[in-house]
């Protein structure tokens, strides 16, 4: 049977306006997209652009329902461009990035791989507070530098495996919970593979902290202690109260 000449005319238009549409489909739906895919915890307002290529103001919230929330300061920067093995994706921060933060993302059968570039970043640790508990009651202040080497992330059929390594460096860490200024410098690194592995150091500081931990099917299990040098326990007493199961003079953290 003959198609209608009106359906000819719908089909060319259908097929002539689809590419259109995801050329110029606006940043609003990849913020949709972000803020679903991270259960609310992460949101862009305010979207300007397309998805390819936009900016907005990234939101860290406690999750739907949630009445924490803190901006990071300015705006965050994105372009997507098709890439032969995937989708490559450049990030940069008014605020926190000397160089955009370079994202490789490549569909797989049963899954998907990000691989992120070697560089480094620094963020303001007091947006933590916007994810609440129990970064809310910490207020942390300080800068975070965030170091990646080889880190790559690969979900198959569910299943999350890392490789490669990244490091955050907590430097002069001040809480609202001590009137010390700062309390210290810490490392948390993140180790990848099989069993991938998390270590905490201090750097330098009164409050030292230690721990190590690994993660077991999806759950991250985490043992640690915080303490205070002798002279300053009073200062921080408040604080390792709170951070852990205190055992005398110190506070014993555990995760998982």
């Amino acid at each position: 049977m003959a198609r209608a000449p009106w359906a000819w005319a719908l089909a060319g238009v259908l097929a002539g306006a689809l590419p259109a549409v995801l050329v110029y489909a606006p940043a609003q739906w990849l913020a949709t997209t972000l803020a679903q895919a991270s259960g609310e915890h992460l949101q862009l307002l305010e979207p300007r652009g397309t998805i390819w290529a936009g900016s907005a103001q990234l939101v860290l919230t406690g999750g739907k329902s949630s009445q924490n929330r803190a901006a990071l300061p300015g705006r965050v920067q994105w372009q997507l461009r098709p890439h032969m093995e995937g989708l490559r994706a450049d990030i940069s921060a008014t605020c926190c990035t000397t160089a955009p933060l370079q994202l490789q993302l490549q569909a797989r059968w049963g899954g998907a791989r990000i691989t992120v570039a070697d560089g480094s970043s620094q963020w303001p640790a007091h947006v933590l507070a916007g994810l609440g508990t129990p970064w809310n009651t910490l207020q942390l202040d300080g800068p975070l530098v965030l170091e990646t080497k080889g880190l790559q992330a690969d979900w198959t059929e569910g299943r999350l495996q890392l490789s490669g390594q990244t490091q955050l460096d907590a430097l002069a860490m001040s809480s609202r919970l001590s009137t010390l200024r700062p309390m210290g410098s810490y490392r948390l690194t993140l180790h990848g593979g099989a069993a991938p592995t998390l270590t905490l150091d201090t750097l330098q500081g009164d409050l030292q902290l230690s721990g190590s931990g690994q993660w077991v099917g999806q759950r991250l299990r985490f043992s640690g202690e915080a303490s205070a040098t002798p002279e300053r326990e009073s200062a921080l007493s408040n604080l390792l109260n709170i951070i852990g199961r205190r055992s005398g003079a110190r506070s014993i953290i555990t995760l998982g």
